[in-house]
């Protein structure tokens, strides 16, 4: 916990001094503009802790729990999203599965009330009312700007995707039962208040997401109520679970989370297969072949002293200099992140003019959205081919 929001021990209340408005307009507003540095939108989240803080004391480690009480940013979080939206929302065309999930914890398990189709909103605010069923919605960023605006500065400065959920839970309910996730998990609560308990990791930095039967878990190390305003923070397999009190408005939160497969395990998974690939085209040893009927074995030991060898000489190409080449999770951040927000016409980005040489000097427009790769040789592109892979290739950027 920040010092000016005194410190947590264990399930004691937390003792919170409000921050003097002058330091929130240093902080707030380029995180509530969502238009400055990526650097200064992550930092305008975590306020008032600082980077190399959250960094050394808190990522991949324990929860962060920010409860600010402060106006201002509450009302920015409501303008985030609310339940009114969904209205709207529902009749630009959602589908269950897709856009919405509804559910509830019922007995320790999660049941899902989806039906089939498109959703109706009286029904949707039906099964709300009525079943207590949370509504859960994918990746708001499609829909809402502001969320496209904090996410896409957001993978700038992780270097990895960021997704969202909306979650909306009626007053006495909870939407699912104690769980862990495989993903860095912010969450911001935008509207109503929501009861949270966190536990200890039975799997610490878990790589699946699993459901925890409560009498595994154990005692909470974490109690708390979040409100309009507030941020919490855990690591990937924190096991969680959070209800909306009786006799209150309903809880709206919204759960920003990244890291998912973007371990060493992931990138060794994406490096090492190249990096055997081309030390193997110079070492006639890694071109034998493997001894007779290995594959038939149960037992592999015998091959266990030259698989050391092999690796001890593929991590000595590494310390003398040959560079891994990540190829997979590359392509895969860099097709699937979110493009700039430009608040334009992307008409605008359309090559245009005389193209440049073999030997000309080009500037990056969108530079930190910009991937290098080396693949096998393919058909040379088209100026049409460029033009429509603009938008997804280039998700700073000449803000910078």
């Amino acid at each position: 916990m920040p010092k000016k929001g005194g410190r947590r021990t264990g399930t004691e209340k937390e003792q919170y001094i409000p921050c003097k408005q002058a330091k929130l307009e240093i902080y707030y507003p380029l995180f509530l503009k969502s238009d400055g540095h990526p650097e200064s939108v992550f930092e305008g989240l975590i306020f008032p802790i600082k980077q190399d803080e959250f960094f050394r004391d808190y990522w991949e480690q324990k929860p962060l729990l920010l409860q600010r009480d402060d106006p201002g940013v509450a009302s920015y979080y409501q303008s985030l999203f609310q339940l009114a939206d969904l209205k709207e929302l529902v009749n630009k065309g959602l589908y269950y599965g897709r856009d919405i999930n509804i559910c509830r914890c019922v007995n320790g398990r999660k049941k899902i009330f989806n039906k089939d189709g498109k959703v109706n909103y009286v029904q949707l605010k039906k099964d709300f009312d009525q079943k207590k069923t949370t509504i859960q919605f994918h990746q708001p960023q499609r829909f809402k700007d502001e969320f496209w605006k904090i996410q896409e500065k957001l993978e700038c400065y992780f270097g990895s995707l960021v997704g969202s959920n909306v979650y909306i839970t009626p007053p006495g309910s909870q939407g699912l039962p104690p769980h862990y996730d495989d993903v860095e998990v912010f969450i911001l609560q935008l509207e109503g208040e929501k009861h949270w308990r966190l536990y200890r990791p039975t799997v610490q930095l878990a790589q699946e997401y699993n459901a925890e039967p409560e009498d595994r878990i154990g005692t909470p190390t974490h109690d708390f109520l979040l409100k309009p305003g507030d941020l919490l923070y855990f690591p990937r397999g924190t096991i969680h679970q959070a209800d909306t009190p009786p006799g209150v408005s309903h809880s709206t939160h919204v759960t920003i989370s990244t890291y998912q497969n973007n371990s060493w395990r992931d990138f060794m998974l994406d490096v090492i297969p190249q990096l055997v690939l081309d030390t193997a085209k110079n070492d006639v040893e890694f071109r034998k072949s493997i001894p007779r009927q290995l594959l038939m074995k149960v037992d592999l030991s015998d091959s266990s002293r030259q698989l050391s060898d092999f690796l001890r000489c593929l991590a000595d190409h590494v310390e003398n200099g040959k560079e891994p080449r990540s190829s997979d999770m590359k392509k895969d951040f860099i097709m699937n992140r979110l493009p700039p927000f430009l608040e334009t016409s992307l008409d605008s980005l359309a090559p245009d003019g005389t193209l440049p040489k073999v030997d000309s000097t080009i500037r990056l427009q969108f530079r930190n959205y910009t991937v290098i790769t080396v693949e096998p040789e393919q058909d040379p592109l088209t100026l049409q081919d460029v033009r429509q892979a603009s938008f997804s290739v280039l998700p700073d950027d000449s803000r910078d």
